[in-house]
């Protein structure tokens, strides 16, 4: 009685290696399986999804923070007490991290696909683990030190929210795939119902997402109004340093229709320009006075002010990566800089014929001249020969003392707030202005200042939604953005909207009804023509031979012997041996 194994020719899979050796190691065929995958490498695919989902919101959440990275770096100044771009590292790890887990997930989707047992290589696992770990840390510790800043997200939905749709939907129409590989299979389990249903829930709801969304930009191009007039916020401290009269200028350069400074009042009642609390970071305190370098900018006297350099601190720490692209005369001037009196920042608004936006710190009550800083920051406005008018002064305390001058809140008020106040005009953070807000305010004739807006996307939809100013670093990048960066009336992107989901409506039952068929034939397919196949294939196909041995044994007298036999597709014929004889 003869006995053998069925008979196996294998062709190289070239792909199939590389997607199972970088994802498990899995090099050669004898290591793979398309048994299914064990419940422990399930868990760890889900783990793996998990980090994605993370990371991927972890990177969208940098990317449209880009616009707070000045505010995000001075919150860790203030911390450290340590000037440190904080961004770089943080972007760089990002990155890394992202494009690592993304390769392993579509490592991980073509083993489904290709119908490969999951099985993550222990080094994966331990960069999976640290990945997630170091996401968590950092989404912990952005909390900490920036838990503001989450809101920026919802506020960035307004501009990225149609174009989110659309991937989200190309996503979920090419996972249909997959789905439907899984769920057409001829054993059916309860698990299989409840996959397809899921995916059914998680395709209707990016069908109907758009009902959710708020886009200012979508609206009849007619009812744009006029471009909002950008502040220069403390001038243009990305090309020079802030608060001094070359950023101011440089604002002035680049379009600024104002400009925005903090004002403090030294020892001897000269009101000038810092926004710290200390001098430590933009001057060189350090050295000139390094036993005082800690106090507060106050309680210097004016000469003193006077003598400490501005601008070096610029040059040798480049908190914005900009000076390489700065002349030579440039740096220089930026080199002789000093602190800025809030005289010599009036002067140059009023040859401009531009306003100014004031926000004065009160000095502490220790402070010398802590009851008469309001009459220090007054003649101070007065002897700059500034038509009063230009001026709005920030906070709006002191109401009644203040008299020619424009008076705005910081906070947001209700419109019956500012009337029971007397104001007409607010400077509210993004955040804080809703689309719903802004024209209620607009609506009762209040001017809003919107701050700090450094990115076009968010200007864009700032000007989409009528605000008439915004206070920004950035003023020579705003300067490029002459219209908004996309504007749609409401037809056309329903008409995008109901397309899109037309589509995938349409691809996803195909694939459905694709990979039913396609599973149909196989398991109508005869295995022994499988076989045959691969016993007649052409010469010119790489097929590697492997020999099957025949075990022969004999029942009646317990002999046994071993015949090989040898398959040559040149000749397309199978022969066995058997010591001397040929068949």
């Amino acid at each position: 009685m003869v006995k053998h194994q069925p008979l196996q020719v294998y062709e190289k899979q070239v792909f199939v290696s590389f997607v199972t050796g970088i994802y498990g190691c899995r090099w050669k065929r004898y290591q793979r399986s398309q048994d299914d995958s064990s419940r422990w490498e399930c868990t760890w695919f889900v783990i793996l999804c998990s980090s994605f989902l993370l990371l991927l919101f972890w990177a969208y959440f940098w990317l449209v923070a880009q616009n707070d990275f000045n505010e995000f770096n001075w919150s860790v100044y203030n911390r450290s007490g340590e000037w440190r771009d904080e961004s770089i590292p943080i972007l760089a790890s990002t990155t890394v991290g992202f494009s690592y887990i993304t390769f392993l997930l579509i490592l991980a989707l073509f083993h489904i696909s290709l119908g490969q047992q999951l099985n993550l290589y222990w080094v994966h696992k331990i960069g999976v683990l640290a990945m997630l770990l170091t996401t968590i840390s950092g989404v912990i510790s952005v909390d900490d030190i920036w838990g503001d800043e989450w809101d920026i997200i919802l506020v960035s939905l307004q501009s990225t929210a149609p174009f989110l749709h659309i991937g989200a939907l190309a996503t979920v129409t090419a996972i249909s795939w997959l789905v439907a590989g899984y769920v057409v299979r001829r054993e059916r389990s309860n698990f299989q119902v409840m996959m397809l249903l899921l995916y059914m829930v998680i395709l209707l709801t990016v069908y109907l997402a758009p009902l959710t969304f708020t886009c200012p930009c979508i609206m009849d191009r007619h009812s744009l109004r006029l471009r909002p007039d950008v502040i220069g916020r403390r001038g243009a401290p990305m090309l020079g340093p802030e608060n001094t009269l070359v950023s101011f200028t440089r604002a002035l350069q680049y379009g600024a229709s104002s400009l925005e400074a903090d004002v403090t009042i030294s020892v001897d009642g000269v009101p000038f320009l810092m926004r710290d609390r200390t001098l430590k970071r933009t001057t060189d305190v350090g050295k000139v006075f390094p036993a005082r370098q800690y106090d507060e900018a106050s309680f210097f006297n004016w000469t003193e002010i006077r003598s400490l350099s501005a601008g070096q601190w610029f040059l040798e720490s480049d908190p914005y990566w900009t000076v390489e692209t700065l002349t030579a005369r440039d740096r220089s001037r930026i080199g002789n800089q000093t602190v800025c009196s809030l005289m010599e920042m009036l002067r140059l608004a009023a040859k401009a014929n531009s306003s100014a936006l004031l926000k004065v710190r009160r000095p502490p009550p220790e402070h010398p001249r802590y009851r008469t800083w309001f009459m220090d920051t007054l003649w101070a406005v007065q002897k700059a020969g500034i038509t009063q008018k230009r001026v709005t002064w920030t906070p709006d305390t002191d109401r009644g003392r203040v008299r020619g001058l424009q008076q705005t809140a910081n906070e947001k008020l209700s419109v019956e707030e500012m009337r029971q106040r007397g104001l007409t005009s607010l400077t509210l953070h993004y955040s804080k202005a809703s689309t719903k807000d802004l024209q209620e305010y607009l609506a009762n004739n209040v001017s809003v200042t919107v701050y700090p807006v450094n990115e076009p996307w968010l200007y864009s939809i700032l000007w989409c939604s009528g605000v008439p100013s915004v206070s920004s670093d950035a003023p020579q990048v705003l300067r490029k953005v002459p219209y908004p960066i996309w504007l749609m009336s409401l037809n056309a992107y329903r008409f995008i909207w109901i397309t899109s989901d037309l589509v995938s409506i349409a691809v996803v039952i195909g694939i459905f009804g694709f990979q039913k068929w396609r599973m149909r034939g196989m398991q109508n397919y005869n295995p022994e023509q499988i076989m045959l196949s691969a016993v007649t294939r052409r010469s010119s196909r790489d097929v590697n031979i492997m020999k099957e041995k025949l075990i022969i044994s004999e029942l009646n007298n317990g002999l046994s012997s071993t015949e090989e036999l040898c398959l040559f597709p040149e000749n397309g014929y199978a022969t066995y041996s058997h010591g001397d004889l040929s068949h």
